[in-house]
This record gives structure tokens, C-alpha cells and sequence, in this order.
């Protein structure tokens, strides 16, 4: 675990956040999401990585796109395809990658209705998966949102973990994964990789991860 506790963490709500930004805010005494934030593509956001028999695999949410650029709309307003089967589409993937793990069965009820209700807005949703991945894990954590944007944060600032294209440094902690015979361990996939393998240990294996969060903080 880092040497210090962190007191509070800045994060934009990601979609099945990685095994990272999970870290990031278990090993935090409160989270505080950024929600003004402007629309980026090709981050966590609207994707999550699992392990699958052929490697790695992207669950991608399709977003309605608009004429106006996208670094000018708010994620806030980003709404998702109601017109594309992905919800299914993420499901059975999940299935398929996870159906033999240890903790499949006792979790996927839990989760199942992030894939069959009606989903709207990406950032609504992603705070919807936020709260249920507290609640199945037993998890008490003080989480506030914020109203404008935050230029300047008197905690960690860890908004660039939303960034899925930016590799991070830290040699994780390897455990059992349902293909690591064919695929070799994959770091920092998404924190349903470690529910479904590892169960009830997955807090604490967030928690025990020694990373140093502020050497990957935005600086101020």
C-alpha cells in the first residue's frame, strides 16, 4: 500500500474503471468525481479491457456523435446508442471471457442489470457502475461530485487515469487469470477482471498494490 493514505482523490466516473484508477480511489479516504468535464475520445470512459481466449478484449460503449466537435460537448451530455445491441454484445463477451472464473456466477446477478436496463447518459451510467461495484464488493467510501470544473485540487489529481491509450509503469501484482495459460498475465484490465478471478480478496488486492499515485498525478 502507498506509505501514505491518501486523503481524497479527483477521477472522472469511468466505465468498469481499470485495475489502476480502482487502486487510486481504494487506497483513498474519499473520491470526488469530475463531472464538467468536455468529451474525449479513446479513454476509459466509454471502454473497459478484459482478458479473452485470443488476449485482450475492448468493451466499447457506442456514443451518439453530433456535427459539433467533440472536445466541445460535456461528457454530461454524451448520450449512448439506444439503437445498438452493445449492452448484449458486452454481456456475452463477459460470459464467454468469464463464465469458468471462480466468482462469475456469484457476481453476474448483481451486475446484470448494468447490461438490461435502458442506459442514456455515459456519465450517469458510469456513476451507476461505480455504486454497484461498491456495493457487491461491500465497499464504504465517501464519494462526493463535483459542480464546475476543478482547475485547481487541494487532493491527488488523478484525472489522467481516464486516458486509455497511456501506459502506466507499474509491474502489478500477478494472480490467477482464466486464460493466463495461453495469454501470460495482463495487467491492468478492467476491475471486473479482478471480481470475477479473485472475489471477495479483490479490495484487498487494491489496497496492498504499492504505487506511487503522486509521481502519475496531474501536477499543479
Amino acid at each position: 500500500m502507498f506509505l501514505d493514505p491518501i486523503d481524497k482523490v479527483l477521477v472522472y466516473p469511468a466505465y468498469f474503471p481499470s485495475i489502476l484508477q480502482m487502486a487510486a480511489m481504494a487506497q483513498s479516504n474519499s473520491i470526488v468525481f469530475e463531472l464538467d468535464d468536455n468529451y474525449q475520445k479513446q479513454t476509459y470512459r466509454n471502454r473497459a479491457y478484459i482478458a479473452h481466449s485470443n488476449g485482450t478484449m475492448v468493451l466499447n460503449t457506442p456514443i451518439i456523435k453530433h456535427k459539433t466537435t467533440e472536445a466541445f460537448r460535456k461528457t454530461r451530455d454524451i448520450q449512448t446508442c439506444l439503437n445498438a445491441p452493445w449492452q448484449q454484445h458486452h454481456f456475452k463477451s463477459l460470459e464467454s471471457a468469464y463464465r469458468s472464473s471462480p466468482f462469475y456466477d456469484f457476481y453476474i446477478d448483481d451486475l446484470k442489470v448494468l447490461f438490461t436496463n435502458p442506459v442514456d447518459g455515459l456519465q450517469q451510467h458510469n456513476l451507476k457502475i461505480f455504486h454497484i461495484l461498491c456495493e457487491v464488493l461491500e465497499w464504504d467510501i465517501e464519494v462526493t461530485t463535483t459542480t464546475k470544473y476543478q482547475k485547481d485540487f487541494d487532493g491527488l489529481d488523478l484525472r489522467n487515469l481516464i486516458n486509455a491509450k497511456k501506459k502506466t509503469k507499474h509491474s502489478f501484482t500477478p494472480y490467477i487469470q482464466v486464460f493466463d495459460e495461453t495469454n501470460g498475465f495482463l495487467p491492468n484490465l478492467s476491475v471486473l477482471d479482478l471480481l470475477f478471478n479473485l472475489g471477495p480478496s479483490t479490495l484487498s488486492y487494491l489496497r496492498k498494490e504499492s504505487i506511487d499515485f503522486r509521481e502519475i498525478s496531474v501536477k499543479q
